[in-house]
């Protein structure tokens, strides 16, 4: 994760938000490259969830509506995670993020120990309780140890955990719940009546824009509605990078159906055309997975969830949630408001609440994904090279193209034109400093799939080398033939 890091911050993938004021915790800010292909995600997305599809159609909500959309959607009384603070140190933790354990030598209570959420977490606990106990440890593991979220510990067992700021036992409070929404103000009031939120997820738009979709489009059930967008979440304790941070993008689809049709294959469907999608784009299949909700873990109103994960460096996480949501905030909306939200089937000459399935998944998660499924490093040539095997559809870079020499003006001006003659079609980079060799390792290092050299056999009979990224092959072809050659190799990627 650390090799991740650094790539991101040198190559201009991602900086820290307000860098140069020392930051602020849970806001990143997207580079050069970075903002190239989180486009390059989201239109990927809209082009197979929309444009593809006869039966979905886009929206795009505003970030802040109006509160009673929340009060109804039960955000503002229900959506919450549990928190405690360390009265000593003053630090904050989500209660379902902190671990605690007790730790035994022969069955004897040493104490206890605590560790944020982590891929380690057993080995992590051990090397603590090692380092606490050094003596009675010295020579010796503990029992097994078996990590809880504080969430669930009893008033007894929280009087002995020690905080993870100080080591101090008995400074952490009772878990309470903390609203995530961040509160704004609308128009010049400061009153209660002006309050608003940020919008903590782009579905709620999707509902309360039912009836005006249907309304201008002329769609039937089954059909979706899907959209881009951004959201906010005051999270207690961000971390893990773009992971969970406070602001991010979502792409979500609503896809509406009939209250009796079979919802569990539909549901299937949706989850296997996900996983295909990832796939699709050159996500390493071993570092995909799924992970299908209990039915005791589900939200009261959910009748299934299916999350598909993936193997992040700091451990196997949610990177999309596909939910069986019943007709639940549909029923709310109308309820509210007042206003009918149902659909008029002319076939049956029936009205209902559609249900609905729900794939959501965030951009800043795929793109991290995307990121590490394709970061490796290798050695090419006798040399070690850093290199991102990203999807051509992926890619900040799609091309680059090298004059060999930069002082040579008839080797420039060839490369200038075919770059210009790229640059019509792709986001193409022109490097001319340096040894090809070393400008070759540049643009492998930010993920470029091809990369096309003029050298002095371009200048006798207009041919110019064609490099891979992933291989390092080469291949001459005439520089006329270029933008078809490329195109098939993208094609076919």
């Amino acid at each position: 994760m650390d090799a991740i890091l650094s790539l991101c911050k040198r190559r201009g993938f991602v900086f820290p938000s307000s860098e140069i004021y020392g930051g602020i915790g849970g806001f990143f800010d997207y580079g050069p490259l970075g903002c190239e292909m989180k486009r390059n995600i989201k239109d990927l997305w809209w082009k197979e969830m929309v444009q593809l599809r006869e039966d979905i159609v886009g929206l795009d909500c505003s970030t802040i509506m109006h509160p009673k959309v929340w009060e109804a959607s039960g955000h503002v009384a229900g959506f919450s995670d549990p928190m405690v603070d360390c009265r000593e140190s003053g630090m904050r933790y989500r209660a379902d993020q902190l671990f605690f354990a007790p730790v035994r030598l022969e069955g004897k209570l040493l104490g206890y120990v605590a560790l944020l959420e982590g891929p380690d977490g057993e080995e992590e606990a051990i090397k603590s309780a090692k380092k606490r106990w050094a003596k009675e440890l010295s020579n010796k593991n503990p029992d097994p140890i078996l990590l809880r979220p504080v969430s669930e510990a009893t008033e007894e067992e929280l009087a002995l955990i020690p905080s993870p700021a100080t080591g101090t036992v008995g400074t952490l409070t009772p878990p309470r719940a903390f609203n995530l929404m961040f509160r704004t103000q609308v128009g010049a009031l400061s009153d209660g009546a002006a309050t608003a939120y940020l919008r903590p997820e782009t579905a709620q738009g999707i509902f309360v824009n039912f009836q005006n979709v249907l309304n201008s489009s002329r769609l039937k059930v089954p059909f979706g509605i899907a959209q881009i967008g951004r959201a906010f979440r005051n999270e207690i304790t961000p971390r893990n990078f773009l992971f969970r941070s406070r602001e991010f993008e979502q792409m979500e689809l609503e896809y509406f159906i009939e209250p009796d049709a079979d919802w569990q294959t539909i549901h299937g469907q949706w989850v296997r055309e996900r996983l295909r999608w990832y796939r699709s784009l050159g996500m390493r299949e071993e570092l995909l997975g799924m992970d299908v909700h209990p039915k005791e873990k589900l939200a009261h109103y959910s009748r299934a969830c299916t999350d598909i994960t993936f193997r992040y460096p700091f451990g196997t996480q949610e990177l999309e949630g596909i939910a069986a949501r019943g007709n639940y905030d549909l029923t709310c909306h109308q309820n509210c408001s007042g206003k009918p939200l149902d659909y008029f089937d002319e076939d049956s000459r029936q009205r209902y609440l559609p249900h609905v399935i729900e794939p959501s998944v965030g951009v800043d998660r795929a793109f991290l994904a995307f990121l590490c499924s394709a970061y490796a490093e290798d050695e090419m040539d006798g040399e070690k090279r850093t290199v991102l095997r990203l999807h051509p559809l992926l890619a900040p870079v799609k091309v680059a193209v090298f004059p060999l020499l930069k002082n040579r003006p008839e080797m420039v001006a060839l490369s200038r034109k075919i770059f210009q003659n790229l640059q019509r079609r792709w986001n193409v980079s022109w490097d001319a400093s340096g040894a090809i060799g070393r400008r070759y390792r540049r643009v492998d290092e930010i993920g470029t799939p091809f990369a096309v050299t003029v050298d002095f056999e371009s200048l006798e009979n207009g041919t110019v080398t064609l490099r891979f990224r992933d291989s390092g092959e080469q291949e001459r072809l005439p520089a006329e033939e270029l933008v078809n050659a490329l195109q098939r190799k993208m094609d076919l990627a």
